[in-house]
């Protein structure tokens, strides 16, 4: 099981709320988060409540000023990660609604260009595991949790002027 604290301030300055499990929304236990410990486990912090705009991942560590990690807002909202130790497995479609090119993986991919020629991803279905997208090749810029399930529209979900470009597991190394 994992747990973080969240403090109001930067260097864990301030009122603190601890959490072992998802929270939608911060703001009846602090009026802002700045800092962050995360003691064991990995998790997914929103910078919006109800687990929405831009995401970053967290793993075992000391956050003490999120702008140094290029976060310039509050987190408002997190997502405890499950461990997870079987096999990993997603398909990736070009198009919405499982539509165009599909691509079935179970491993990381620094670049779906490079390994499917495939320049976009639209939507994607995680049978196995747990899943880190990025809107850049090489795992980088903004990112996007995606837990087992069917995920038939990245624009309805409020993705509308990205691409995903790369794919990385989220192994047991929390």
């Amino acid at each position: 099981m994992g747990r973080v604290i969240f403090y109001e301030d930067r260097n864990f300055g301030g009122r603190h709320y601890e959490c072992s499990s998802d929270c939608a929304d911060f703001s009846s236990y602090l009026s802002r988060c700045n800092s962050c410990r995360v003691e064991s486990g990995c998790f997914m912090v929103y910078d919006r409540p109800n687990y929405m705009g831009n995401q970053y991942f967290m793993r075992r560590g000391e956050y003490s000023d999120y702008s140094r990690m290029g976060m310039f807002e509050n987190i408002r909202s997190c997502r405890m990660i499950p461990m997870y130790r079987g096999n990993y497995r997603m398909r990736i479609y070009e198009r919405e609604n499982f539509g165009g090119q599909m691509n079935e993986m179970m491993d990381d991919c620094d670049s779906i260009m490079d390994r499917y020629r495939m320049s976009d991803c639209q939507s994607c279905n995680v049978m196995d595991g747990h899943w880190l997208m990025y809107e850049q090749p090489h795992y980088r810029g903004r990112m996007m949790y995606m837990r087992p399930g069917e995920y038939r529209s990245f624009r309805e979900m409020g993705y509308s002027n990205m691409r995903w470009m790369s794919m990385r597991r989220i192994m047991d190394s929390c």
